[in-house]
């Protein structure tokens, strides 16, 4: 009983569901040799049509350890990986490890000015890359200290005859394909050529895994997650669905999510491949295509972001369709309306929660119980293993429902920041981690997140700091001001809204859509201001900071 008065939501815990768990001193890797040990014969990844049993993967994935380790990748080194949802980048992630190095998430989407910031920051010498994309890295390859390249196509995984016919759209479509024939570049294909490595067994406290997270300073920050990290935080989402168990080595996981971002790395990647699901792929979350796999292929498990969900929900015909297959869901990335819950329930059968988390701790921290009470706008329980608590500004601990600042502590929790001691300093004390979220508890332990990170604006998943933005902004000759704020929007759930101050001499000179595509020349498209406003002032303190807070409050006035 003295524990459940401490922690007073494990009294809601779903029957079956354990206060701890525990957390073997293992590589993450080892979840795919122990399933290809397990389900040799099953498929693990399926690819537009193409499939890989658990024992080719295994293969493949030892193969391109060997071959890193023959380009000269050592034990600790840095190899960003920059491709979306493929068999290529789970074999790239897992070799990686295999090699004993640390896997870069690249988001694909990224400019060459966000490109070069992360690899000289995380200090990668290697890079895989998607043909398509290396010409943003050839723009600043000169500037970053990657030594070698190793560059895949799509084409590579496509079954016959999709492979011989790809290259043919892509030339139409205007994509690059190929590399340049010189030093440094290696062809994907060629490295999984190589004879099976022997697998490097690192400590459980090693890094695997550098996740960059946007900063409230405009420079992202690589998250240290260790093997130990991601192993707690697939066994804690393990844990949270006991009647999973009998889906062990058949179910069937939906890799909508991309890979490159945490969430769906954990969610999707992961959990997918410890517990011998197939794991369909999709290379763009395209909601044509995520109602065609769910169908085709009996879809269990769809993890997603509320925007997904609402596209699916609208889906013409989706009455018709065929989704009684789907079990659980778990949505992250940004608050779930109840609404969109109870339809998606109503058309699949299939559960619904609305869970948080954060880059930092691998990033599940809490979710709704899948079978128990769910509460409107809550974001769940702590999962088994997690502490949490609300606390004021000189860190005291708060009573249910006061607002204060959510702390968490877990096996999950990061090691800190690459290279960021004061970062660390600021956000893990004493091992808790300080979200920079505003949050409540209730009496039952049920948490509410009132406010995000100060100012971040999360569309459509995708977390986007206003600071990253507004420097972009500042740097084309006609602004003299800048503010960026997210606004509401039904379907991204935020929006990116840029309200600017001309200098005079540009006034009436310069558009809204000049300023739009210059942005799109300096941002990934998520990050670019779907709203832009010329003012002839910002609504700014008496010491002079720009008030986002009023411009929000401004423009939900005059839409309202």
């Amino acid at each position: 009983m003295d524990q459940v008065r401490e922690k007073p939501w494990l009294a809601h815990y779903d029957p079956g569901v354990p206060p701890e768990i525990q957390v073997p001193d293992i590589p993450l890797w080892r979840f795919l040799e122990e399933s290809a040990r397990r389900f040799p014969q099953n498929v693990a990844l399926e690819f537009l049509g193409k499939t890989l049993s658990y024992q080719e993967l295994w293969g493949l994935a030892r193969r391109f350890a060997q071959g890193l380790k023959d380009l000269g990748v050592r034990p600790g080194d840095r190899v960003a990986i920059m491709l979306p949802n493929s068999p290529q980048f789970v074999i790239a992630f897992y070799g990686t490890l295999l090699a004993g190095g640390v896997g870069v998430n690249v988001n694909p989407l990224y400019t060459p000015r966000e490109l070069r910031h992360q690899l000289a920051d995380a200090g990668a010498e290697t890079l895989v890359i998607l043909d398509h994309l290396l010409p943003r890295y050839l723009e600043v390859e000169k500037e970053v200290p990657v030594k070698r390249v190793v560059v895949t196509g799509i084409k590579d995984f496509l079954p016959f005859p999709k492979n011989l016919l790809y290259p043919l759209k892509a030339k139409r479509d205007g994509l690059p394909l190929g590399f340049p024939k010189r030093e440094g570049f290696h062809a994907f294909a060629e490295l999984l050529k190589r004879p099976p490595a022997e697998p490097h067994v690192p400590d459980p406290e090693d890094l695997a895994l550098l996740q960059y997270t946007g900063g409230t300073t405009g420079l992202s920050k690589g998250a240290m997650l260790t093997h130990r990290n991601l192993v707690a935080n697939v066994l804690q989402i393990d844990a949270w669905d006991p009647t999973s168990k009998d889906l062990v080595g058949k179910g069937v996981m939906l890799g909508a999510l991309p890979f490159f971002h945490v969430y769906g790395m954990t969610v999707a990647m992961n959990y997918g491949l410890f517990s011998g699901y197939k794991i369909v792929l999709l290379p763009r979350p395209e909601i044509k295509a995520i109602v065609e796999a769910i169908e085709k292929h009996q879809v269990t498990h769809f993890p997603g972001v509320p925007t997904l969900y609402v596209a699916f929900n609208n889906f013409p015909g989706i009455e018709r369709r065929d989704l009684k297959s789907v079990r659980a869901c778990i949505s992250g990335s940004a608050p779930l309306p109840l609404e969109v819950a109870e339809r998606f329930e109503r058309l699949t059968g299939a559960k619904l929660v609305e869970g948080y988390g954060l880059t930092e701790a691998s990033p599940v921290t809490h979710c709704n119980p899948l079978y128990g009470e769910r509460r409107l706008g809550s974001v769940g329980l702590p999962f088994p293993g997690v502490d949490a608590k609300v606390v004021d500004e000189e860190g005291k601990e708060l009573p249910p429902g006061e607002v204060g600042e959510l702390a968490v502590k877990g096996p999950n929790v990061m090691k800190g920041y690459w290279n960021r001691p004061e970062e660390t300093q600021k956000t893990l004390k004493d091992g808790w981690l300080f979200t920079g979220d505003l949050a409540k508890m209730d009496e039952d332990g049920y948490f509410y997140i009132v406010d995000r990170k100060k100012d971040m604006i999360i569309a459509g998943g995708y977390n986007i700091y206003p600071r990253e933005v507004e420097e972009v902004l500042y740097q084309h000759e006609a602004v003299q001001e800048a503010a960026v704020v997210g606004v509401p929007d039904p379907y991204r759930g935020e929006t990116v809204a840029a309200f600017l101050v001309l200098k005079p001499e540009y006034q009436g000179k310069v558009s809204e859509k000049d300023i739009e595509r210059f942005c799109r020349q300096n941002l990934a498209a998520y990050k670019v201001p779907r709203i832009i406003q010329f003012r002839e002032s910002l609504p700014k303190s008496s010491v002079g900071k720009i008030l986002r807070r009023e411009l929000r409050e401004e423009f939900a006035k005059k839409q309202g």
